[in-house]
């Protein structure tokens, strides 16, 4: 496949329901969020002088490598969906479990033992181990060939029982949800499926707290996106801010773009079909976007984005590379922003966009311009330092 492939969605002008994703049940998210003495609010970074450099208004960059001292966003929703579970078992709402309570010897004793299941490349089983932990309880954690031994350790810190498996992401979320069947434990998935929607529901949910405080801080500032990049595994962050813009925003939507490494990119693929049927990549998906290996789209999100994001990108690695040295190297005065693999592609996809005159009709596809202000979100900081020093120092070109 070329590098960079995109492909424009004629969107679906049935009725479809994102009431789950807007923006009271946002309030409820960050609520919940706000109650964790971990909590602060995630820089929005301006490039202020990259956006001249490269000819649009304002380029942000939401750096998720603060939040909760995890350095990366999955935390959540991990937390909220596991928060919603301990209130849905208890016959509570969520607004009424704070994390002081929800942590307390109270609340564990009307609960019992619990065993959370998951599968993860590492920052969404880092985030469910950290909480079940948090918790006094114990967590379960499959991932797949290839994850970074650094980022097993650290689940493993959370008194997790984790462990690398011969099989891809895919497999491991069959494997994760065998387990908790056959030992009484609880799924904590950010995909869902037939019969699984109500957790990765609310996993969903938990992601708009990332969402709401970007939208605020651009409101602050008298700015609002006219053009957002999403980065995408299965699907479940996309969707999930997606759904919340096109709530707080359906009078003005932004231009959505979902991005995915070409070894993983079933959303592009569904999206290119446009035949009404979910398009699955299987075998090994190998890109150095580790977070975004991810074979079979998230069912419950997908008609958010076929409803509301237009256009769909497949890209070689080398933009992730490129997004990385970019934002690991400001222009100026702007911001450093320690990005990893998955977190920083959509950056180097805007970064290329603009200034790569091969991509000069792609450019003008988007309506990029001299009055677009652009948001990204860096999902992740270096959570595999190891292969952030490759790229970032040594200049790995892994597309090579």
């Amino acid at each position: 496949m070329d590098k960079f492939n995109l492909v424009e969605l004629e969107l679906n002008k049935d009725e479809v329901n994102i009431d789950f994703v807007n923006d009271e049940v946002a309030k409820k998210a960050i609520g919940f969020h706000k109650s964790f003495p971990q909590y602060s609010k995630t820089p929005l970074v301006e490039l202020k002088d990259l956006a001249k450099e490269v000819g649009v208004k304002s380029i942000n960059v939401k750096d998720e490598s603060y939040r909760f001292g995890l350095n990366a966003f999955k935390v959540l929703g991990g937390s909220f969906a596991i928060g919603n579970y301990i209130a849905q078992k208890l016959g509570m709402d969520i607004s009424e479990l704070p994390y002081e309570k929800m942590i307390s010897e109270e609340i564990k004793e009307k609960l019992g033992d619990v065993t959370f299941a998951t599968a993860t490349d590492g920052n969404h089983g880092r985030g469910v181990a950290w909480t079940a932990n948090q918790l006094g309880q114990k967590s379960k954690v499959f991932m797949p060939k290839g994850s970074a031994k650094e980022r097993l350790e650290n689940i493993r810190k959370e008194n997790a029982d984790a462990d690398i498996y011969e099989y891809n992401y895919d497999e491991c979320v069959r494997l994760a949800d065998k387990y908790a069947k056959e030992n009484n434990g609880i799924m904590v998935q950010d995909t869902s499926w037939d019969g699984y929607e109500e957790i990765p529901t609310w996993i969903m949910q938990g992601y708009m707290t990332m969402a709401k405080e970007a939208y605020e801080e651009l409101k602050e500032k008298g700015q609002e996106p006219t053009h957002i990049f999403l980065q995408a595994g299965v699907g479940s962050m996309s969707s999930a801010v997606t759904g919340y813009f096109a709530n707080v925003m359906k009078d003005n939507m932004p231009v959505i773009t979902i991005v995915e490494p070409n070894q993983a990119n079933c959303l592009f693929r569904t999206a290119k079909a446009d035949d009404g049927k979910l398009h699955i990549v299987e075998g090994d998906m190998d890109s150095i976007m580790a977070g975004l290996n991810c074979g079979e789209p998230v069912t419950i999100g997908w008609p958010v984005l076929k409803k509301h994001a237009k256009f769909y990108l497949s890209v070689d690695d080398l933009y992730a590379a490129h997004g990385m040295r970019l934002l690991g190297n400001p222009l100026g005065n702007d911001t450093k922003v320690i990005s990893g693999e998955s977190g920083a592609v959509t950056a180097g996809v805007v970064h290329k966009l603009l200034t790569d005159e091969s991509l000069k009709a792609e450019k003008e596809k988007l309506g990029l311009n001299e009055n677009s202000v652009v948001l990204c979100f860096s999902t992740e900081g270096d959570t595999d330092k190891e292969g952030y020093r490759r790229i970032v120092w040594d200049g790995q070109n892994p597309s090579l």
